[in-house]
């Protein structure tokens, strides 16, 4: 197999033993498909990153660990290698773990695995529970800084969150949805989480809440959750809703399963009258261009990944932490704005 890189390069990208890599690049006998697979996927993202390793004698290996559904899981992809390859003074090196759905437990492993056998520092996606919280404080106890990215772990030993205000951004949802619905004779919100468990969906909820209770008391509200961004999970809950409740007429999407929810909606004959999502990912594009949903809550996942890559580089070079990641802006999406994809 040919390569340009070092075993032990191809090793940590992979996350495999340098014997094992070793036997799959020299062709021997008693390696698993599936192993073969990584190694190729590790090699074919280490000649992804090349160009920007190549300008500076530096780098700093990372991992980015994420619960999350593929949709969302690519433009956060998308974004860490764009910034990757125009942060200076240091370069960084990504590895990528995602999966839409992790017990507590795995994830744990996950990090522990990372933390044993080496990296400068961690990006993560994770739901707060004691389990996860525990992995983050022995990462920090090795010298590996952790940060959270999209939703925080604010009780953990975590050294910076990269991502939007969620309860600012869940009380926009409110205004929007508010102002649209009391003017057209009110009615009942479904809000879509993926898990309880994440404390970024929680705060967005807890901000739209707090809004349509105090401004438009008469718009209620049916929550659906633990569909884990999913289609086939999310469109399963939304079809109860609906069918249970006749009086549901908007959307507001906090945990995603967006083609799911309008699916439902179409298969009951019910309209929508105003549907906000959150993230600018390519089935949301798709969806806002074809005035299936009214609303996008963006913020730029780019501006998330150099915060993350500035925390992480502080700790682990001489730099001094002067600044606090600051928290990246909110903006409102309509089919007229929607920015030309990166």
């Amino acid at each position: 197999m040919a390569h340009l890189f070092l075993v032990k390069d191809i090793a940590f990208q992979a996350g495999l033993s340098t014997a094992t890599v070793d036997r799959v690049l020299n062709g021997r006998p008693g390696v698993r498909r599936q192993t073969e697979m990584r190694v190729k996927a590790a090699i074919a993202e280490l000649e992804k990153q090349q160009p920007g390793a190549m300008g500076s004698g530096r780098m700093l290996a990372i991992d980015i660990v994420m619960e999350t559904p593929q949709r969302f899981s690519d433009a956060v992809r998308a974004a860490f290698e764009a910034e990757m390859a125009t942060f200076l003074p240091g370069i960084f090196r990504c590895r990528f773990h995602f999966a839409e759905v992790m017990k507590p437990a795995e994830l744990a492993q996950l990090l522990d695995r990372i933390r044993l056998r080496g990296t400068h520092g961690i990006v993560l996606k994770a739901p707060d529970v004691t389990e996860v919280a525990a992995a983050v404080a022995r990462a920090d106890a090795a010298g590996i800084p952790v940060v959270t990215l999209v939703t925080d772990l604010p009780n953990s030993a975590r050294i910076a969150y990269a991502g939007a205000d969620n309860r600012a951004a869940g009380e926009t949802a409110a205004y929007l949805i508010g102002e649209f619905l009391g003017s057209d004779g009110g009615g009942k919100v479904l809000v879509t989480l993926s898990s309880g468990r994440f404390r970024g969906e929680e705060e967005r909820e807890i901000g739209f809440r707090r809004v349509i209770r105090a401004r438009y008391p008469d718009i209620g509200i049916t929550e659906i959750s633990e569909g884990h961004g999913t289609d086939v999970a999310t469109g399963t809950l939304a079809t109860a809703a609906l069918a249970a409740d006749p009086a549901i007429n908007a959307v507001y999407s906090i945990g995603g399963g967006n083609r799911a929810v309008l699916a439902a909606f179409d298969m009951a004959e019910r309209p929508v009258r105003v549907f906000v999502a959150h993230d600018l990912d390519a089935d949301n594009r798709a969806l806002l261009a074809a005035r299936r949903i009214g609303f996008v809550l963006h913020h730029d996942l780019k501006t998330d990944a150099r915060s993350a890559f500035r925390a992480i580089m502080s700790r682990a070079t001489a730099l001094p932490r002067t600044v606090t990641p600051s928290l990246s802006s909110v903006e409102i999406v309509t089919p007229y704005n929607m920015p030309a994809p990166d």
